[in-house]
């Protein structure tokens, strides 16, 4: 067996997962080998992000199992794939903590004028401004997997009123109010204060937010992006912000990548951007590995892994996503 790895990792990182598959060839591709690497691999382990030849990888019919190093799957999920026999994981909850810092950085800071304030810090300027609160907000969260489940426990603390919506609505957490349908999202929009996206990137959820969902929103809400940037119609979001229909936003994805100097959103007052570092951690290839570990043991004893995802859909039902042992128990 020949097993390829493209993410970034350390010797010691390379080591756990020989220890993990004992008289399998491992190879440390990195991004600038995986396009070819990949063509000779029974088992991927990685996220590439240079141009991969999936079609090629099919039709050599060797490949029989990806495991993602990413929780959305865009990067790998191509028609070709999706109609073949290989089986996809996901690491659908592995980042939950890190996209939770993330989001409460951005909406912390929408709430509370941080952008507006750090540009009086800049003029020496001491002005006291309206702040807006999370405590006893409506919160909704679209996608209640891995990231959205995690996010509900910890919004949870600041006594908000949680409604989500998901593809799979049933197990509700204690601490959300109300879990609905994901073609439930209408009834959603003009409930909450907040709305946060935490939604794979798959055909359903492209534009899924756009200029007739914005209207639906109530007036004076925010909107937090930490799925995929183009979950939302980047037009329609500068709109809805310069209308003051949306009283904020904050996006850790933008609907373009890197977000060109030329997109609104760079000047808009009532925006915070990140450059995609919602699942960034000091932990994150520790805890990549660990997963890869885990679940190649499972793979190589014939049982099903973590976070193995529906293709179609391009995420794995709630039941088998993977919990770190930091959140177990």
């Amino acid at each position: 067996m020949r097993i390829v790895l493209c993410y970034p990792m350390e010797e010691r990182h390379y080591r756990q997962i020989c220890g993990c598959a004992p008289g399998a060839e491992v190879v440390d591709a990195g991004q600038e080998r995986i396009a070819d690497e990949i063509l000779q691999a029974d088992v991927f382990c990685g996220h590439a992000k240079v141009p991969v030849p999936w079609d090629e990888v099919v039709a050599r019919g060797r490949l029989r199992w990806i495991q993602s190093s990413a929780a959305g799957l865009d990067h790998c999920l191509t028609p070709s794939v999706i109609e073949s026999p290989i089986e996809v994981s996901s690491a659908s909850g592995l980042f939950a903590d890190a996209v939770a810092e993330q989001t409460l950085a951005l909406l912390l800071g929408l709430l509370r004028r941080v952008p507006a304030f750090f540009r009086q810090q800049q003029a020496k300027e001491f002005v006291r401004r309206p702040t807006g609160d999370l405590h006893n907000a409506c919160v909704g969260i679209v996608g209640l997997g891995g990231n959205g489940r995690r996010l509900a426990r910890i919004l949870s603390v600041f006594n908000t009123r949680i409604i989500a919506t998901d593809y799979f609505p049933d197990n509700k957490p204690d601490c959300v109010e109300a879990l609905w349908p994901a073609s439930a999202l209408d009834d959603l929009l003009p409930l909450v204060d907040v709305l946060i996206l935490c939604v794979p990137l798959n055909a359903q959820t492209s534009h899924m937010i756009d200029a007739t969902a914005f209207a639906k929103m109530k007036p004076g809400s925010v909107l937090i992006n930490v799925a995929r940037g183009p979950v939302v119609s980047e037009e329609a979001l500068v709109d809805a912000l310069e209308s003051g229909h949306l009283a904020g936003a904050g996006v850790d994805v933008t609907e373009v990548e890197p977000l060109p100097p030329s997109s609104r959103l760079w000047d808009h007052p009532n925006v915070m951007i990140s450059p995609h570092v919602g699942a960034q951690s000091a932990n994150r290839t520790d805890n990549t590995t660990n997963l890869v570990c885990e679940n190649l043991t499972r793979y190589l004893g014939g049982q099903r892994p973590w976070n193995l995802v529906d293709k179609h859909l391009g995420f794995p039902q709630p039941a088998f996503i993977w919990t770190p042992k930091s959140r177990q128990g």
